[in-house]
């Protein structure tokens, strides 16, 4: 995995002492709070409801044990204990005390992390797939071309203040595990019909509150010209994107006004003067990127095969473990999602665990996924059993991946300021009615938001969930029919909304639709593009 070399290093330490000054002045009164603000969120932190939340990027949701575990540390030391591991393979700690800020900061410094950019109008943190590097299907690892364009992105000067955040993923396999074509920027590595590898770009997609599914605007750009295709991008962007009306602000919208070929010619003729220009970073610099993410040490030889025999173990197995590249590893999911539990938090101890089992069993890393899990990309089958017993003892071992147990929630109006409604309540209830039915349901993806903001992912899910304020009561629409994969697709709502207690009588209503009606072994998904919306609303609304 990247290590920082001494400007990445730099870099961050400077912001810990900028930081440190800035919250002195605040607390002394020097620095009035609409001054600060823009400087706090620059560093990921906001005011939230009760206190402080300082999101910690977590880039391209790779992280090594050392790293892992002073993340418990902070939740101990600055935090109640736990944190909050998001939708975009970052950890926010929810109860902050600014004067504690500076300090994390530092600490996060130590080893080789930061905050920056995790919030404001910039590029925030880069997410990619969180089996690179070890999943089969890939053609080649896309990390380090996510590094290369954290490099690009951090503290570019012309990108500091763009009309709005800006989001970018990069993935190169078929399987779209990163929802790519969901944000600002996607990018699928891919290879053309001459056998060369290059880059699919695929702009203006994102949720909020007017959700968009990126089309693709260039189908191959070589891999050696990344970088220029995504400033010409974000300088069309930065040049016509909104600035007067927040709520259309985003490339999105700008792309759906241009239309897509107007918006490909602007970014076309960007492009081309860019590339008179030069500005791609040399040859030498993607080299010494990738040697940080060469191979770790894998054995070869190993048992391809695991005891089943313990049904418990056998379960999890099926569930939470995909297959690896390399004959006799496992990719592991960790699920973050015990029944009747808050979805991506975890423990101060189950986080060092959690680095203490990537140091013993995953050649010491460990990534975070936009599903709110933890994966352990390189495990040995012959480990998988000792693995699994020491997760359960730690009440991590819920064999749910990809289920209706396996729920995307935002904080909510439990933490968050923006929010309608609270996520979290809705989403241990729904994990307690349906808890044992995993296996009878299948693949089941449901994704609950808050607010329009859509931080849960609603859109995108077979079952979504948005919470609004209706007259002052909390009210939760359903809809059905998302996917955030290679058929992406956005969900449609159902009708009438619901109080907490009725939208999960509405699901359950759902699945039994489903149950009735599918065909062989179809996904939930599957049954409701074939049958339409017709049968699940009469069923729910009678």
């Amino acid at each position: 995995m990247y290590k920082y070399d001494q400007y990445d290093q730099a870099m961050v330490d400077a912001r810990v002492a900028e930081f440190r000054d800035q919250v002195r002045r605040r607390l002394d009164g020097t620095l009035p709070e609409d001054k600060f603000r823009p400087l706090r969120l620059m560093n990921g932190l906001y005011l939230q409801l009760h206190a402080y939340m300082l999101r910690v990027a977590v880039p391209y949701g790779t992280l090594s044990s050392a790293q892992m575990r002073v993340l418990g540390d902070i939740a101990d030391k600055y935090d109640r204990g736990y944190g909050h591991f998001t939708t975009r393979q970052n950890i926010q700690y929810n109860w902050i005390k600014l004067e504690d800020a500076p300090d994390i900061l530092a600490d996060l410094a130590k080893v080789e992390m930061h905050a920056i950019q995790t919030s404001g109008n910039c590029i925030r943190n880069i997410s990619s797939d969180q089996y690179a590097g070890a999943t089969a299907d890939e053609l080649i690892d896309p990390r380090p071309y996510a590094e290369l364009l954290r490099q690009w992105s951090s503290f570019h000067p012309e990108f500091s203040y763009l009309p709005r955040k800006f989001k970018i993923a990069v993935i190169a396999s078929a399987t779209d595990r990163a929802a790519m074509r969901l944000h600002d920027i996607g990018i699928e590595i891919v290879r053309n019909e001459q056998g060369e590898i290059g880059a699919a770009f695929y702009v203006g997609g994102g949720m909020g509150r007017t959700p968009m599914i990126a089309p693709c605007i260039n189908a191959f750009v070589p891999l050696d010209q990344l970088i220029t295709y995504s400033e010409a991008c974000l300088r069309v962007y930065n040049r016509y994107g909104r600035r007067d009306n927040k709520y259309k602000a985003r490339i999105k919208i700008l792309v759906h006004e241009l239309g897509k070929d107007e918006y490909t010619r602007q970014v076309e003729a960007e492009f081309a003067h860019l590339l008179s220009q030069g500005i791609e970073p040399p040859l030498a610099e993607l080299e010494r990127i990738k040697v940080q993410f060469a191979d770790p040490a894998f054995e070869t030889g190993l048992p391809d095969s695991v005891d089943r025999s313990d049904p418990d173990f056998a379960v999890w197995v099926d569930r939470n473990t995909a297959a690896h590249r390399v004959p006799g590893y496992a990719i592991v999911t960790i699920s973050l999602k015990p029944v009747g539990g808050i979805p991506g938090d975890a423990t101060a101890d189950q986080i060092r665990l959690m680095a203490d089992l990537a140091k013993e069993y995953s050649f010491d890393e460990l990534r975070v996924t936009h599903a709110q899990n933890i994966v352990l990309p390189h495990v040995r089958k012959a480990d998988l059993y000792a693995l699994w017993t020491k997760l359960d003892e730690a009440g991590l071992s819920t064999a749910n991946l990809d289920t209706i147990g396996d729920i995307i929630a935002c904080p909510g109006l439990d933490y968050c300021s923006l929010a309608n409604a609270r996520s979290i309540p809705v989403a241990q209830k729904i994990s307690e009615r349906f808890a044992g039915r995993e296996a009878e349901i299948g693949e089941l993806k449901l994704k609950i938001s808050g607010c329009i903001n859509a931080c849960g992912h609603h859109h995108a899910g077979h079952i979504g969930i948005l919470g609004v304020d209706r007259k002052g009561t909390e009210n939760y629409q359903l809809l059905l029919g998302g996917s955030e994969g290679a058929d992406t697709s956005l969900g449609q709502i159902t009708g009438p909304g619901f109080d907490e207690d009725g939208i999960v009588g509405a699901i359950e209503k759902a699945t039994e639709v489903y149950l009735a009606n599918k065909q062989g072994e179809e996904r939930f998904l599957d049954t409701y593009r074939r049958v339409g919306m017709a049968p699940f609303k009469e069923a729910i609304y009678g």
